[in-house]
């Protein structure tokens, strides 16, 4: 596993790239209502994007064909955006979007609700979002890295909620997906020791039901496999010599 450890002049860049991408999903949920097409979101967020100095760092990689993730209720993540899938009140929406900026990469998710959702849709956004911030309470430098991964799980179990365990967490900043691997489940072994100057994206991905998931036949769109609603919420973050993780794409 080689973890790269990002130096000062590094940071600033992938910093200065992830508050310019989370001005991008502020926007992005102002945008979101019923009756716009999962293009549409896609298309406004490219926009987004350039006009930040930024390049999507989605589009066309291995071949995926969109600048933004937009899946919709039971797809977890990897959504295709369609001019033909329109979002309809009470629908959940997870929007995953990543830009370079001067050559350094930024990741991050959010689930929004379209209209009025149900309370249920509403708690699993709520915990998803929560074990986000449940995990990187221990991402602090010397602690080890899957003490993240079971913060998560812990967090989340209580709820009866499905944990995807195919899609981890990982690295990013030079390259959109680096070393090392963090998954949201819960782990026996230890993992490697969490070092100031990483940069993480840590992403839990939570089912209403199991966690079992399932690709469709366009290669991409992950769905659950029972079709229960699924919720995603995703920061790049660095980890500093004081203690306390910086999460880098909240505005």
């Amino acid at each position: 596993m080689a973890i790269i450890i990002k130096k000062e002049e590094q940071i600033k860049l992938i910093r200065e790239s992830c508050r310019r991408l989370a001005l991008v999903h502020q926007e992005l949920e102002g945008f979101i209502r019923p009756g716009i097409s999962t293009k549409d979101i896609d298309i406004f967020g490219d926009q987004l994007i350039r006009k930040l100095e930024g390049i999507p760092n989605f589009l066309h990689y291995h071949g995926y064909p969109a600048s933004i993730c937009v899946s919709v209720n039971d797809e977890v993540v990897h959504g295709i955006p369609n001019k033909h899938r329109i979002l309809q009140e009470g629908d959940i929406v997870s929007l995953d979007a990543g830009m370079i900026y001067k050559g350094y990469h930024s990741d991050a998710a959010r689930t929004h609700g379209v209209g009025k959702i149900s309370a249920e849709a509403r708690q699993l956004i709520e915990v998803t979002k929560q074990s986000f911030f449940e995990g990187i309470k221990e991402a602090k430098a010397g602690n080890h890295l899957y003490s993240i991964s079971n913060a998560i799980a812990a967090y989340v179990k209580p709820y009866g909620y499905g944990i995807v365990r195919d899609l981890v967490g990982h690295g990013v900043g030079t390259e959109l997906h680096e070393d090392p691997q963090i998954p949201n489940f819960a782990q026996i072994k230890k993992g490697p020791r969490i070092r100031p100057g990483m940069t993480l994206a840590v992403e839990p991905m939570i089912n209403m039901g199991r966690g079992d998931v399932e690709w469709l036949d366009d290669d991409w769109t992950v769905v659950t496999e029972d079709g229960s609603l699924s919720a995603h919420y995703e920061n790049t973050i660095l980890i500093t010599e004081d203690g306390e993780p910086e999460i880098l794409t909240l505005y």
